[in-house]
């Protein structure tokens, strides 16, 4: 996954692991890994958006926590291209703090996908004027669908919110058991094909 192939490069440094498509493309997506997981985990998915001609930086966070470096995209000057639409994901933690940047960067982002989090609870950004997704687990036991629902006036009323029938916390990853989670039951593969096929859907329309 990590190889280039006709379709896509692939570049890694100490900030980020870059996918590009090798014909032109629009989109740009950036993505923010769950707290402590290993970026590498989240490789998987995103080559596979990529290999959906869109561009995609798979973030590397100081100490793998998004909420100490959930600025570097714009530390690292990622949003320099006015042409493109730039889509911010991510998972857990993560997501968590795609949110929170959003928050803080209005105008920087057209598109914001956010995977197994109870998350934005402690800022609003129902105000917010980009489509939003969210894509949870029926088994989360981490991010689980009662919070998730407690937490829906903080997002815009138009957000999409996907539910993946017997998807957990941690098959939105490729890592192990996670503290708190539930048994999932679907396969880490159906619960990958089922995100990634969503993501894909609402960056397209």
């Amino acid at each position: 996954l990590l190889q280039n192939s006709n379709f896509v490069t692939v570049e890694q440094t100490s900030d980020y692991y870059l996918f590009t498509p090798t014909k032109a493309f629009t989109d740009i997506l950036i993505f923010y890994p769950g707290g402590m997981v290993d970026p590498k985990a989240y490789v998987p998915l995103c080559r596979n958006i990529a290999d959906n001609g869109i561009k995609v930086y798979l973030i590397k966070m100081p100490w793998r926590l998004a909420s100490k470096g959930f600025n570097k995209p714009k530390e690292l000057n990622l949003f320099n291209d006015t042409t493109k639409t730039y889509i911010l994901s991510g998972h857990s933690q993560g997501a968590k703090m795609a949110g929170q940047f959003v928050f803080e960067n209005p105008n920087l982002i057209d598109k914001l996908i956010l995977i197994g989090t109870t998350h934005p609870r402690d800022i609003s950004l129902a105000d917010s004027k980009i489509p939003v997704m969210k894509i949870y687990g029926s088994e989360d036991g981490v991010a689980d669908e009662k919070s998730i629902m407690e937490n829906k006036t903080k997002l815009p009323g138009t957000t999409k919110f996907i539910k993946i029938h017997g998807a957990n916390h941690a098959q939105f990853g490729y890592y192990g058991y996670q503290l708190g989670d539930n048994s999932a039951k679907i396969s880490r593969e159906k619960q990958q094909a089922e995100t990634l096929k969503n993501i894909l859907e609402f960056i397209k329309e």
